[in-house]
């Protein structure tokens, strides 16, 4: 019955935050000439396009690689395998928008390398915890360098406040992950004993839970490896920025080199607040948002935003969906599980 009520509650809300993503999609694009913007789509150059759906790809099989040396001192994986199952993770996104997306690639992984699932887990949270500390550090270099849109001091002020907040936020985790993986395992530790009680309580469920956990707790030992790790994340970025030149490529729009950091921060951040209440769009809302702001017309944006959206569902349906089928997870097992 819990279960049933838990479940009808997160369609209920999904239902409700698509239809709030809808609204203010609408409110946005309500002045859009539709005979205009039939006629941008007509003249889309194709060339830069496939660029485009080749570039959505390419920006994961990175974070596969990033994910790998992370992983490495514990268990050598493939850059493509584990590419696959970052893939298989977004696509479960998709078809249940809770966030199972990390729980999803770690259980594939754990499942074909003989891992526990705790273990490759907490890898994909330290892959995380490194990205959201760079992200912050671009938020930074974009405030001291670029002149931002309709700027009346608010935006400036927010974008440091989210910047500073992110990076003190995710180094504090990473940090703390550190600190703790000794007393995750030593019972006469606050820590250990809450963790020892939950894996008593679901001994079936989380059996080696501490082991797991602490375990994954890693960093690379090889020094090139860790600052690989750091570079990869940078490159993910520098490769998102570039979403919108070819989208804009394609529809004849070029813009300034930093206004395309400020896209991907603004969407970014958007994205990472829509998340926070489970509204689904938000990185396309927040797109749409910022392209306005840099004075681009509403028929442009709207084609600009579709596309890099299109480009983004098509890649991980194609390599996503046949993934998680072949790790032998079902589509109504994860809407069972949540």
């Amino acid at each position: 019955m819990d279960n049933q009520r838990h479940r009808s509650f997160v369609t209920i809300w999904t239902v409700l935050g698509g239809s709030l993503t809808i609204g203010i999609l609408f409110i946005t694009f309500r002045g859009i000439e539709l005979e205009r913007f039939v006629h941008i789509l007509q003249k889309a150059a194709l060339g830069w396009i496939l660029v485009l759906f080749l570039v959505m790809p390419a920006e994961q099989l990175v974070r596969g690689w990033k994910w790998r040396q992370i992983l490495f001192d514990i268990h050598p994986v493939s850059s493509l395998k584990l590419f696959g199952a970052v893939m298989a993770g977004y696509f479960a996104n998709m078809v249940a928008p809770v966030g199972v997306s990390p729980l999803v690639r770690a259980w594939l992984i754990a499942r074909k390398e003989g891992l526990k699932v705790s273990t490759v887990l907490v890898t994909t949270a330290i892959e995380r915890f490194v990205d959201g500390m760079v992200f912050a550090v671009l938020v930074g270099i974009l405030i001291a360098v670029y002149v931002l849109p309709d700027m009346d001091g608010n935006l400036r002020i927010g974008l440091s406040a989210a910047a500073g907040g992110s990076f003190l936020l995710f180094f504090g985790l990473f940090i703390f992950l550190f600190h703790a993986k000794s007393r995750i395992t030593d019972k006469q530790t606050f820590l250990g004993r809450t963790l020892s009680k939950f894996e008593e309580r679901f001994f079936k469920r989380l059996s080696g839970l501490t082991t797991g956990i602490a375990k994954g707790i890693v960093w690379p030992k090889s020094a090139a490896r860790g600052a690989g790790v750091v570079s990869a994340s940078i490159l993910m970025k520098m490769i998102s920025m570039t979403h919108f030149l070819w989208a804009g490529l394609a529809f004849g729009i070029v813009l300034g080199g930093l206004d395309y950091l400020f896209i991907m921060v603004f969407s970014g951040f958007s994205m990472i607040i829509t998340r926070f209440v489970r509204v689904p769009g938000g990185g396309v809302i927040g797109s749409a948002i910022a392209l306005k702001m840099l004075g681009i017309p509403d028929e442009e944006v709207l084609t600009m935003v579709a596309l890099v959206h299109a480009a983004s569902v098509v890649t991980t349906v194609a390599v996503g969906a046949p993934t998680l089928w072949y790790g032998g997870l079902r589509i109504s097992e994860i809407r069972q599980s949540i």
